[in-house]
This record gives C-alpha cells, structure tokens and sequence, in this order.
C-alpha cells in the first residue's frame, strides 16, 4: 500500500500492485451490482407487471424509471464529492462515503426485487442508483488523491475493465443458475458488498485535520457546482465529451435486450444472444481499456486516444442501425467494446488532469461523474422516445453514432492536456 500522503498534495509515489487489486474488486462489485439489473433485471421485472402487448410501453417505462434515477444521480454525485470533500472521519474523507452508498445501494436492491407496482420499482431504483453514485464518486476521488498522474491511465482502465467484467459475470450467473427476480437482486447485493470491502479495509484514506476543513455554508454546495467554462475551458469541454460519448453509448447499449426480443425477434434466444454480445463486448472493451490505458500513459496522450474512441462507437451504431442482423451485431460488438474501453480508461485519466482546484478534488469529480451516470440514466428514456417514435430501432442507432461522434470532437479543443 501506498506511504503516507497528504490530503492535498499531489500524489507522485505509484500505487501498489495490491491497492490495484482491490480497487479493481471494488469497482467490479460497483459495476455488477449496477449494471446487471439495467441490461436484465429490472427489463425483466417491469414486463412481468405490464399486462400490456404493446412492447414500447414497456421500453418507455423502463426509460422513464432510468431517468428518475438520473435525476438523483444528478444530485448526488456532485453532493457525495462536495461533503467527503470536508469530511474529517478517523477513517479519512472517502472511506465513510465508500461505505454507508454501498450499504444504501445493496439494501435498495434487495427492496427492487421484492416491489410489485412501477412506483415502488421507480423509488427502489432511484436509491440504489443513489447508493451507486455515493460509493463510486468517493472511490473515484481516491485516484486524484493517491494516484500519480504518470500511473492514472492505466489505474483507470481498472475502473472501466471491470465494467464489462461485471456486466457479463452478473448476467451469467443469473441466467445459468436460473435465478428469480429476487435470487438474482440478492446475488448481485451480496457480491457487491463482499467485493468492496477488501478496498475499505486494506487501503489507507490519509484524514483530514478539522484544522484545514474549508468552512462550510449550505448555499456553498450550491454555488459549487458551477464551475465557469471561461476560467475553466479544458474542465468544461472534456465535460461536454464525456456527456456525449456516454450518451451516445447508453442509446446504442442499455435497450439491447429490446433490440434481440423486437427488433431482430430473437425472442426464444435473446437471453443467451445478450450473454454472446456481452462476451464479445467485454473481451474487447476489456484489452482496449488496460492496452490504450499504460500506452496513453507512456506517450502522455490523452486526445488522441478519446477522439479515435468516439469514432469506433460510431462504427458500431452505424453497423447496427444499416445491418440489423445478428451477425452484424457481433462484429458491432467487438467495435464498441474497443472504442468504449480506450475512451472509459482514457478519459478517466483526462478528466483527473483537468480539474480547476485540489482542494475540491471529490467535488469536481463528482460533476464529472453525472456526465457518466446521468446519460446511462436517460438514455434509455430517449431510446425508448426514439423507437416509439419511430417504430424500430433504425433512428435509435444512428442518433448514438451522431452523438458519439459530437462527443470526439468536443474534446479537440481541451489545450492543458495532449
């Protein structure tokens, strides 16, 4: 583990192999405990109350479910870095927050698979995403704090890898071990908190003295959250990236199982053909991510690496939204698994190496945070606008390569950072 540090210093011992380690475990947990009821669960347990034939009122319920939820990530995230900000624990200022989202998240979960109205599944998503937001906007403050600016690209691919790792290992157990609704709330719950406390007991989290806590005023964590474009140009842009990109993203990924079930009707197969494309996915997002993370690292370039990204999602949407075949959908997955694995490691990095003050580190990231969680939010909202309106999935997939596309091009003008 890493020797001492100071809360505002900025970190240039490398961290260990062994802090990677159970870092990487805890995102791991973060991510199956989030992911696997968007692409499975949660579609599953609101078509099973929908009596409904008419398959979009179920992909807009879904959607709108998913952007209530964004709107407490909206708050939270930024909210969460603010306070561990000033938090003066003898456990340190990200640990508490660690903890108490981790335990809010796995208990919403529990209480998700147990609801039998759309209402009680929107208010228990709504706090598991906001349990979600509360532990990975504290753990992804740890990389400012700790990590020094020669080691984040690759330190980052270990929050971005586990993401596909998570996705498919919470699919496949759910399906291959047949489990219920609530079997598989219960797993993912578990496995999120067994996962994560390796990183809460192993790792230090240096406490910050009540003598240097900035003083605090409610409306501050309001006026906070602003962080002027003008003076903070680079923040501002990679920002304006981040949001596209991820958007563009969650439109061609978070209605996939729609697509297999509607859009291809692959109704008897969808379930194995998602575990087929998550596979393909995770493979490829995952060697992008820790490959293009040491290789930014090693040239000291961040752009590059996020444009080219941005394009390769693209490519993926454009195959899908031409050739809606299952086939084509394979090739499709293994683009978007190169484009967004480069770009979740890099631009983690980048987002770190832009930030307007120190002293406000777990704040501004949070801010960078909702251009992560917020489009995964709505973007199935907008998806399911999208297919309604339009009757298919066509206009779905070329609006994520449109969007993906923007995203690339907004980071070009970031000048801080090559």
């Amino acid at each position: 583990m890493p020797a001492a540090f100071t809360p505002f210093a900025e970190p240039t011992r490398r961290v260990s192999a062994a802090w990677i380690t159970v870092f990487a475990t805890a995102w791991l947990g973060i991510w199956m405990a989030q992911l696997t009821p968007i692409q499975l669960l949660l579609p599953q347990e609101i078509d099973a109350l929908l009596t409904t034939t008419d398959w979009t009122e179920s992909v807009v319920a879904f959607g709108i479910i998913s952007a209530i939820a964004g709107v407490c990530a909206l708050i939270v995230f930024p909210l969460t870095g603010a306070l561990s900000d000033r938090t003066t624990s003898r456990f340190g200022r990200r640990k508490p927050w660690i903890a108490a989202g981790t335990v809010l998240f796995a208990a919403s979960l529990v209480a998700l698979g147990l609801q039998s109205s759309l209402v009680g599944i929107g208010i228990c998503w709504s706090l598991a995403i906001s349990g979600f937001c509360m532990a990975s906007a504290a753990i992804t403050a740890t990389i400012a704090d700790q990590v020094p600016v020669e080691q984040r690209g690759f330190v980052s691919a270990w929050v971005s890898a586990p993401q596909a790792i998570g996705t498919l290992l919470g699919i496949v157990l759910v399906v291959f071990l047949g489990l219920s609704l609530i079997q598989g709330y219960l797993l993912v719950a578990g496995l999120l908190v067994v996962l994560v406390l390796p990183f809460l007991l192993l790792t230090r989290d240096e406490r910050l003295p009540a003598v240097l806590r900035p003083p605090f005023r409610p409306r501050m964590l309001i006026t906070g959250l602003w962080i002027n474009p003008r003076k903070h140009p680079d923040f501002a842009w990679t920002l304006v990236s981040r949001v596209l990109v991820n958007l563009g993203n969650a439109l061609g990924t978070t209605l996939l199982l729609y697509f297999l079930l509607y859009g291809l009707n692959r109704g008897e197969t969808a379930e194995d053909d998602l575990l087929v494309l998550t596979l393909i996915y995770l493979v490829f997002f995952t060697a992008s991510a820790l490959v293009f993370g040491r290789v930014s690292d090693r040239l000291r370039q961040r752009k590059a690496f996020v444009y080219v990204a941005a394009y390769l999602q693209a490519l993926a949407a454009l195959l899908l939204a031409l050739v809606p075949d299952f086939t084509v959908a394979l090739v499709a997955a293994g683009f978007l698994g190169v484009g967004y694995g480069s770009f979740m490691a890099v631009d983690q990095a980048l987002a770190t190496q832009v930030l307007p003050d120190r002293h406000t580190r777990g704040k501004d990231l949070g801010i960078m945070n909702v251009a992560l969680a917020v489009p995964q939010a709505f973007g199935p909202l907008v998806g399911a606008m999208l297919v309604a309106a339009t009757g298919g999935f066509a206009g779905l997939f070329i609006a994520s390569a449109i969007v993906a596309v923007l995203g690339g091009l907004a980071v070009l003008p970031v000048k801080s950072v090559r």
